[in-house]
C-alpha cells in the first residue's frame, strides 16, 4: 500500500515529465509536502511555492514524484487531477499512474559534516558558456556568499544558508578538504536540485546540490575523506 512507505510531511519533487527521466537545464523541479493520502491511487499535495509565490501546476500535466520518505527514496509519476484551498492551504489533487518504486540514484553515500562553504550563482554569461561548453571552468569572483556543508557525497552535497534558490539553478562553490596529508581546495559547479525552508527555522534554508561537472579525481579525493572520517569515528 502507498501509505506503507509515504507518510503526510514527507517532502517532495515534482519534476515535469518530458517522456523519460533525463536530467536537462529547462527541466523544471517543484518542491512540495505530502498533505494526505487518500488511497493507494491519489494523494492530495501541498501547492509548490517559488520565492513567495503559488505555482499553479496545470490540471492534467504529469510528474515524475521523487519522495523523501523515512524508508528512503521512492517514486511514481502523477497527474494533476484536482486543485483546490482548504482552511488558507492550496493543495494538489495528484491521480498516480504508475507503481511506486524505490529510487536508485543516490549512487554515492551521503556524510554527515560540518564544513564551510563559499558560493555563488552563475552569470548569464557562464550560462551561455556552459550551453556550449559542459565542462567550462569558472573563477571565484568577488561576491561569494558564505554557507555550511551539512552532509557530502561523491555526487553532490547539501548545505544551509540564509537565501532560497530556484531549483534548477546552477551554482559555482568552493570547499576545503583534507587530502595527501594537505589541505585542498575545491572548486566545482553545481545545480541545485532541492532548496526549502528548514522547519521550525524561519529564514534558514536547506540547498540539495547536484555536481555537473566535478574533475573523477577530486570525486575520489571526496569518497576518499568520507571513507576516512568513517574510520576515525569507528576508532572513538
Amino acid at each position: 500500500m502507498l501509505s506503507d512507505y509515504i507518510s503526510p510531511g514527507n517532502r517532495i519533487e515534482l519534476h515535469a515529465y518530458t517522456g523519460g527521466w533525463k536530467e536537462s537545464d529547462s527541466k523544471r523541479v517543484y518542491a512540495s509536502k505530502v498533505y494526505d493520502i487518500m488511497t493507494d491511487e491519489s494523494m492530495d499535495v501541498m501547492m509548490p511555492v517559488e520565492k513567495g509565490q503559488l505555482q499553479l501546476l496545470p490540471l492534467d500535466s504529469v510528474y515524475n514524484v521523487v519522495f523523501y520518505a523515512e524508508k528512503g527514496l521512492f517514486e511514481c509519476y502523477a497527474r494533476v487531477a484536482d486543485r483546490y484551498r482548504s482552511a488558507n492551504m492550496y493543495i494538489l489533487t495528484l491521480d498516480i499512474t504508475s507503481p511506486l518504486q524505490k529510487l536508485q540514484r543516490r549512487e554515492y553515500y551521503r556524510f554527515s559534516c560540518s564544513l564551510n562553504l563559499y558560493f555563488r550563482l552563475l552569470t548569464q554569461e557562464e550560462e551561455d558558456i556552459l550551453r556550449d561548453n559542459p565542462f567550462s571552468r569558472f573563477e571565484p569572483g568577488d561576491d561569494l556568499k558564505k554557507a555550511f556543508v551539512v552532509d557530502i557525497s561523491g555526487g553532490g552535497l547539501r548545505f544551509v544558508s540564509d537565501e532560497l534558490y530556484e531549483p534548477g539553478s546552477r551554482i559555482f562553490m568552493t570547499f576545503k578538504l583534507p587530502a595527501g596529508g594537505m589541505i585542498k581546495d575545491y572548486m566545482m559547479l553545481g545545480r541545485i536540485i532541492l532548496s526549502d525552508e528548514i522547519e521550525g527555522r524561519p529564514g534558514t534554508f536547506e540547498h540539495r546540490v547536484q555536481y555537473t561537472n566535478i574533475d573523477e579525481d577530486n570525486r575520489e579525493d571526496i569518497i576518499h575523506y568520507i571513507f576516512e572520517e568513517e574510520r576515525r569515528l569507528m576508532r572513538k
